[in-house]
């Protein structure tokens, strides 16, 4: 069962449109930092990817004066959803970050698998444990992608989003990472995280065929774990920080290389 945190505040933060074309996206605005602040509406947001958005999606988010898009897919997404719309004056910037079901064999077997394939692969946990895996290595070994974001925003790239496919796993590190730098209380890091459940924001799961067997329920049970956000992912991320590095602040800087004043920036454009 998914694990559940009350949602953060919402207030201050940009009223959540109905995009038809675009899932997941949300204002990170309103989160409470430890010192008492919170993160500034309007100038950090996330999603799913936006090859889809409609005319009056693009609409929307040309209105919220976007300075850049990061964009944390890989080429096999982009092949298998399409690029980004293109938005008047807003800087798209690709970074790939791994993605936690990487390579195409694993995502075809997803798509077509039969239930006695599914169960090789993602049963008896093997599904969890690769998300929890992977959210570990992206921390660890993704350090130079998430430095290149935060030094961005330090500098000129706000009001930004970040997205990737489903705009929860690559997306939600990233978001996770930009907030911990921003001194946001890890609980609430969590909540927003977690909101990629609700129903509307979930990635449709994508199935080579229309047969009920190819969506029974035993299917889907073993596919959820690769689609939900689960706090025990981004646990695992909170643990190899320590791990690694004893902590957040050392995270901060030699992990992510962080210079003091550029911290100092970063929170002045996006928290008040």
């Amino acid at each position: 069962m998914t694990q559940q945190i009350p949602p953060p505040p919402s207030a201050d933060r940009i009223p959540e449109p109905e995009l038809s074309g675009v899932r997941n996206f949300r204002d990170v605005g309103g989160l409470p930092t430890a010192d008492g602040r919170r993160v500034r509406p309007g100038r950090l947001f996330r999603s799913g990817h936006l090859a889809h958005a409609t005319e009056t999606d693009a609409e929307f988010l040309a209105s919220l004066g976007l300075h850049t898009v990061f964009d944390f897919r890989n080429h096999a997404d982009q092949v298998l959803e399409g690029p980004d719309v293109e938005l008047p004056g807003v800087r798209n910037v690709n970074i790939p970050l791994s993605d936690p079901a990487d390579g195409k064999e694993f995502w075809k077997m997803v798509r077509d698998g039969d239930v006695e394939q599914l169960r090789g692969i993602l049963g008896d946990g093997k599904a969890a444990a690769r998300m929890t895996n992977s959210y570990r290595a992206i921390v660890l070994d993704r350090t130079a992608e998430h430095s290149r974001v935060l030094h961005a925003l330090a500098e000129d790239s706000v009001p930004a989003l970040m997205h990737c496919a489903a705009g929860k796993d690559r997306a939600g590190l990233a978001i996770a990472v930009t907030l911990l730098a921003l001194g946001v209380e890890r609980e609430a890091i969590t909540a927003d995280y977690l909101e990629s459940n609700a129903p509307h924001r979930r990635y449709r799961v994508r199935r080579g065929s229309d047969a009920p067997e190819a969506r029974s329920p035993e299917v889907m049970e073993l596919l959820a774990p690769l689609f939900d956000a689960r706090a025990a992912y981004l646990d695992a991320a909170f643990a190899a920080i320590e791990e690694r590095w004893g902590g957040v602040e050392r995270y901060l800087a030699e992990g992510l290389r962080l210079a003091p004043e550029t911290l100092a920036r970063l929170r002045e454009q996006l928290v008040h």
